[in-house]
């Protein structure tokens, strides 16, 4: 047998390691006493040629085919519920680019010759991804379909197509409700469908029993300097902060209940007047958690947790300082990053994978960042007929101001007047104009499309900004309404992304190979609108239903029925019927005088 040469096995040794390839990693951070943050973060990469060819490894091939027809560049998908909690919690996981406002938001590059055939492909990529993950994406139409000019940026390379035929889109569902049938095609992407690895620990009941949750899909195409060895890169995010003790708490006994004297964790310190007192002491004595406690189950083995060298990656980092206590199987490898605020583990492909956290020794956390701006907005105004919002947009740091692009969308029939949009210090009453450097509008058209408001701002060193402006409601048709229209409208969350670099930002981690920009999302508004009484149609609908079957069944039974005489009746004898009714009165006449004889006898 002939054995190659060493020349001839190099570009296959190469295109070997060079292949697909696929990553997972569990982040645990605990954020307060009572808080946990988790981070699932799954990566599939695959060359741009297989993938062009429809060779589909780790790349799911239902939504590879997807991107595929709909001409996708690039995709961006997020599902949210709940609200971070910026002062509590501090940063934003991965610098907010892995969050989306709450409910479903969607942005992508789509390729094509115009604005109509990239509106037509965005059309086809909605309702597509609408039935992949069994979410509503295909009511995201021209009313909910943006354009933006300065808040989104392309994360891939895509220098072999023109600037020209790359087009943005996005579109947001802050009325969407996410839910389990949104997990379940979530997890059937995975190698694994979530039957191994750190994705056995997604379970419906305990993803949105969280305080915040965010489950992301990004898509784009990567390239070497040179723009050779180019790939497609699919990356699987899930972001939740769970409270601890109510995670903790079992299935079968959801409903919490006291807990018995002897179970209660006192603090000694005090003095009690009673034996019967007692003062928590829960929160200074720390998390004491295990994963199966937090999760309802341990990690079932790893999935695909070597790499290219057969070397087992590190699936699961706790992050705390290293004086804290943990027990972990003896089949886990431990690595303990030099900051000493990191530790982070191996898994035994074969067994399962326990961790505990425990209660004794120091309870020290680690710092986290804070946030580089608060942002909260809010709905002013009374009627049915105006209103305003107000932003407050707050710059912690005491010496460098903060640029950033603010980014709203609004529903068509919510109409802002441009000349009373005013931005000015909340320490004076009268307009800067210094702080809105740039603004980029685009007005509604009734029933076509929303508006579109993009402001390039800068806020001032320890300054709060107050951003403001007045809107009319408009007057919808009664079909427009939904079922529950005294509820309101959800208007979507503000998009805020810095421009310049945060040096406090969360280093990335191992899955990341670039710094990535901060993005804040507010949250949602709940806007109210004039609202018709929908009874009275009803009741109108009611009674005249009512009064047109009463005259279309007498008409009709006269129009219908026939009226003959008793006597025209054929085989009837109206002597013969005659005489048996004349026969049976005299026997019953016989019968009552005769009754009545008797009586007058006795």
């Amino acid at each position: 047998m002939r054995v190659p040469s060493l020349p001839f096995l190099l570009p296959v040794l190469h295109l070997c390691l060079a292949d697909a390839d696929y990553s997972e990693r569990l982040d645990l951070t605990p954020l307060t006493p009572s808080t946990l943050l988790a981070s699932f973060q799954f990566r599939s990469n695959a060359s741009l040629q297989s993938y062009q060819q429809q060779h589909f490894k780790y790349i799911p091939r239902s939504l590879g085919q997807i991107l595929q027809h709909a001409k996708t560049q690039e995709l961006h998908l997020r599902f949210s519920t709940g609200r971070w909690d910026d002062e509590s919690w501090g940063l934003r996981p991965h610098n907010g680019t892995k969050e989306g406002g709450t409910g479903v938001e969607l942005w992508a590059w789509v390729e094509a010759d115009s604005d109509a055939a990239s509106f037509a492909r965005w059309t086809t990529l909605n309702h597509a991804l609408s039935g992949l993950f069994c979410a509503s994406m295909n009511f995201i139409d021209s009313t909910r379909t943006t354009r933006p000019r300065l808040t989104f940026e392309q994360r891939g390379d895509h220098a072999q197509i023109p600037r020209e035929h790359l087009y943005l889109l996005h579109g947001t569902l802050p009325r969407e409700v996410v839910c389990t049938e949104n997990l379940t095609p979530f997890l059937k992407l995975l190698p694994c469908k979530g039957k191994a690895g750190i994705a056995s620990l997604l379970d419906g009941h305990k993803l949105f029993d969280a305080s915040w949750q965010s489950m992301a899909i990004d898509v784009r195409s990567l390239c070497g300097k040179d723009g050779a060895g180019c790939s497609v890169e699919m990356e699987q995010t899930v972001d939740m902060v769970l409270d601890t003790e109510r995670s903790k708490r079992p299935r079968d006994n959801p409903i919490p209940r006291p807990v018995p004297k002897e179970g209660l964790l006192c603090n000694d310190s005090k003095a009690y007047p009673q034996d019967d007192a007692c003062y928590p002491s829960d929160v200074t004595r720390g998390q004491s958690w295990t994963l199966a406690e937090i999760f309802g189950r341990p990690i079932q083995g790893s999935c695909l947790a070597a790499n290219a060298y057969g070397k087992a990656r590190d699936s699961v980092c706790l992050h705390v300082p290293d004086e804290r206590e943990t027990i972990s199987p003896p089949h886990a490898i431990e690595t303990r990053n030099q900051s000493g605020a990191c530790r982070c583990y191996a898994l035994d492909p074969a067994e399962p994978f326990e961790m505990v956290l425990s209660h004794l020794g120091p309870q020290t956390f680690n710092a986290h960042a804070s946030p580089p701006l608060y942002a909260s907005r809010s709905i002013t105004g009374h009627g049915q007929e105006r209103g305003g919002v107000q932003t407050l947009l707050t710059n912690p740091s005491s010496s460098s101001p903060i640029d950033f692009v603010y980014f709203e969308t609004l529903p068509w029939f919510m109409k802002p007047y441009l000349y009373t949009l005013g931005a000015r210090l909340s320490t004076s009453a009268t307009t800067d104009p210094n702080i809105v450097r740039e603004i980029f509008y685009r007005p509604a058209l009734d029933r076509q499309r929303g508006t579109q408001l993009e402001l390039r701002m800068s806020v001032p060193a320890s300054s709060t900004v107050v951003l403001t402006y007045d809107f009319d409601k408009a007057i919808l048709r009664y079909t427009e309404y939904p079922p529950d229209a005294n509820r309101g409208f959800d208007v979507a969350p503000a998009v805020i992304r810095l421009l310049q670099p945060f040096h406090n930002a969360t280093a990335p981690s191992p899955l990341e190979d670039e710094p990535l920009p901060v993005y804040i999302r507010t949250t949602s508004l709940l806007l109210p609108l004039p609202t018709p009484d929908f009874s009275m149609p009803y009741n109108v609908i009611i009674l005249t239903s009512t009064v047109m079957a009463l005259a279309f069944g007498s008409i009709f039974n006269l129009l219908v029925r026939r009226f003959v005489g008793a006597d025209e009746v054929e085989g009837w004898d109206l002597s013969s019927t005659k005489a048996k009714v004349k026969g049976r009165l005299l026997v019953l006449k016989e019968r009552l005088l005769g009754n009545g004889k008797e009586r007058k006898d006795q």
